[in-house]
C-alpha cells in the first residue's frame, strides 16, 4: 500500500476506541491519534521511494512477491542487519515510534515456534500461520504483535489469579474455533493496526494451559475494543493552532489497553491452543527479536535528539564550549554503542528449524540491557545542553499574542542570527523527546519495552555460559582438579 491507501484502509474499519471516557467516532483524524498514525504511514511512504527500497522491501519466501520488510520473514543474517538499519532510518524520519516492529517480530517468532509445535504434536499450526502471513503480506497490513498481559498479582501464575482474566485465556472450545477473554496492555500502535496477533506473555505450566494461546483477529472484530493510553503533555495536540508547543507536531506514538470480551477466533487463525510447553519458546524468541529492534529504532530517535541538542547549543551561543562538545561526543558514543549491539546480534544470527533466521539471543539481550540505560543518559545530557528554558518557556499562544508576543520574542532570543521562533521550536522538540509524548517511545519504552531490565538479566545469566568460561580459565591456569579435596 501507499501511505495514503494505508490511512484510507483504517477509515473503512469499525474500530472501537475509547479516549477520555468516550467512544471516538473517527480515530483516523483525531488530533491526539493522527500523529502516531503518520509515523506508521511513513513505513509505507519510504517503501515507495527508490532510494529506500533495498531497506524497506524484501522478496517473500512464501509468495516470491516483493513485500514491505515489516511483513517479511528473515531469510539470512543480511535480512536481520537490514531490519536494524531500516528501523534506524525510520527513527530518524519520525523521531517517534513507528509501531510496526512488534508485528514483524511476532511473525518471525510464531513462524519458527509453530513449526516445532507441529513437529512434536502433529498439529497444523504452521500451515495456518503461513496462510495467515500470506494474507498479511498480500494486503500489506499493519499488525499489532500483542504479548503483554495485565498480570494482576505478579507473585501468582495465571491460573492462580483471583481474577482469571488477568491473562488472556481460552474460555470455550467449539467445533469451529475458540472463544477468548482478557486484555493486552501497553499495546504499541494498536489503534493504527489492521490486526491483533496474540502471544502468551510468560512460560506456562500444565495448570496454566488455558492461557497458552496464540491467535489473530481483525482489530475491529466483535468483542474487541481499545482504551487509548495517556501520555505526558498529550492534550497539547488538541489545542487550537498547536504547533510549536507540541514539539513534534507531525509524528508520534501511542499505546492502548486492548480488551478481548469473549471474542470468537476461527481455527484457521489459532496458532497455539494449550500446548503450554511451547509458550516459553514463543515468548523467548519474540523477546529476542524485539530486543534486537531497540538497537535500531531507539538509535534513530537518538540521532534526532543529538541533532536537536547540537542546534540548541548553537542557538544558545554555547557550541564552542569544550564541555558542550564533550557531551555531544558522549551522546554519540552511547547511541552508536546501542547500534553496534543491534548489528552484532544480527550478524551472529542462526537459521531456525523452520528456515527463517533468529538473532543471537545473548547479544540481543545485551543490546536491550544497554537500551534500558543509555537513552536515559542521552536524555539527561540533552536537557543539560538545552538549559532550563526548555521547561519554563512561555507558550506559543503567548508568543503569537499581539500585546505580549513582542516580549516573548525579545526575551527568549538566543544568538542574534537565529530567529526566536526557531529556538523555541528546537527547545520544544527536546522537551517532547525527553519529557513529553515522544518520551513514552524513547525514554520510558527504552526501560520497559520488550521486557524490563531484569528480564534481560535473567536471559543473560541463562545464556552467558559461565561454566564454559570457568573451563577456559582452568585450562589457562593449569588447574588440576584431581588435587581438590573431596567433601566428606
Amino acid at each position: 500500500m501507499t501511505s495514503e491507501q494505508y490511512i484510507e484502509s483504517l477509515r473503512k474499519m469499525n474500530l472501537k476506541v475509547y479516549l477520555f471516557g468516550k467512544l471516538i467516532e473517527n480515530p483516523v483524524d483525531h488530533p491526539m491519534i493522527r500523529p502516531s498514525m503518520n509515523s506508521v504511514a511513513m513505513t509505507y511512504k519510504l517503501a515507495e521511494m527508490d532510494e529506500y527500497k533495498d531497506l524497506m522491501t524484501a522478496k517473500s519466501n512464501l509468495t516470491g512477491k516483493t513485500v514491505n520488510r515489516f511483513c517479511h520473514l528473515h531469510q539470512n543474517t543480511e535480512d536481520l542487519v537490514k531490519k536494524v538499519k531500516m528501523q534506524r532510518l525510520l527513527g530518524q524520519k519520525t523521531a517517534a515510534c513507528f509501531q510496526r516492529c512488534v508485528g514483524m517480530d511476532a511473525f518471525n517468532a510464531i513462524y519458527s515456534t509453530t513449526f516445532e509445535i507441529d513437529e512434536k504434536h502433529g498439529t497444523e499450526y504452521h500451515k495456518r500461520f503461513v496462510d495467515y502471513l500470506k494474507f498479511v503480506q498480500d494486503n500489506d497490513l499493519t499488525v499489532d504483535g500483542a504479548m503483554t498481559d495485565p498480570k494482576g498479582d505478579r507473585g501468582l501464575s495465571p491460573s492462580q489469579q483471583s481474577d482469571p482474566d488477568m491473562y488472556v485465556r481460552i474460555v470455550e472450545e467449539r467445533a469451529d474455533g475458540i472463544v477468548v477473554r482478557g486484555a493486552k496492555a501497553h499495546q504499541t500502535g494498536a489503534v493504527n493496526s489492521h490486526e491483533h496477533l496474540i502471544m502468551p506473555t510468560i512460560a506456562m505450566k500444565e495448570e496454566d494451559k488455558d492461557y497458552a494461546v496464540s491467535f489473530a483477529v481483525p482489530s475491529d472484530a466483535e468483542g474487541v475494543f481499545m482504551i487509548y493510553g495517556r501520555q505526558s503533555c498529550d492534550t497539547r495536540k488538541m489545542e487550537e493552532g498547536a504547533d510549536i508547543d507540541v514539539g513534534n507536531s507531525q509524528f508520534g506514538g501511542h499505546e492502548a489497553l486492548v480488551i478481548f470480551e469473549d471474542v470468537f477466533v476461527p481455527w484457521n487463525r489459532v496458532f497455539l491452543c494449550k500446548e503450554y510447553e511451547f509458550a516459553g519458546m514463543m515468548v523467548e524468541r519474540f523477546a529476542g527479536y524485539h530486543r534486537q529492534s531497540y538497537g535500531g529504532c531507539k538509535v534513530g530517535v537518538g540521532d534526532v535528539l543529538i541533532g536537536a541538542s547540537a542546534l540548541a547549543a548553537d542557538y544558545n551561543g554555547a557550541a564552542k564550549a569544550n564541555h558542550i562538545k564533550d557531551k555531544l561526543v558522549e551522546m554519540t558514543h552511547l547511541n552508536e554503542t546501542l547500534y553496534s549491539c543491534g548489528i552484532a546480534c544480527s550478524c551472529e544470527g542462526q537459521k531456525t528449524k523452520a528456515g527463517n533466521y533468529q538473532i543471537d539471543l545473548l547479544l540481543a539481550n545485551v543490546c536491550k540491557q544497554n537500551v534500558t540505560r543509555f537513552p536515559y543518559e542521552i536524555a539527561r545530557l540533552a536537557e543539560d545542553i538545552a538549559g532550563g528554558i526548555m521547561v519554563t518557556m512561555p507558550s506559543e499562544a503567548d508568543y503569537r499574542d499581539e500585546k505580549i508576543g513582542k516580549y516573548v520574542h525579545k526575551y527568549i532570543q538566543g544568538v542574534d542570527s537565529v530567529d526566536t521562533e526557531n529556538r523555541m521550536r528546537v527547545l520544544r522538540l527536546i522537551e517532547n523527546m525527553t519529557l513529553g509524548t515522544a518520551a513514552v517511545g524513547y525514554r520510558t519504552e527504552s526501560l520497559h519495552g520488550a521486557g524490563s531490565p531484569q528480564a534481560q538479566r535473567i536471559m543473560i545469566a541463562r545464556q552467558g555460559n559461565i561454566e564454559g568460561k570457568k573451563q577456559l580459565a582452568k585450562v589457562i591456569a593449569k588447574v588440576d582438579e584431581s588435587k581438590n579435596k573431596t567433601k566428606k
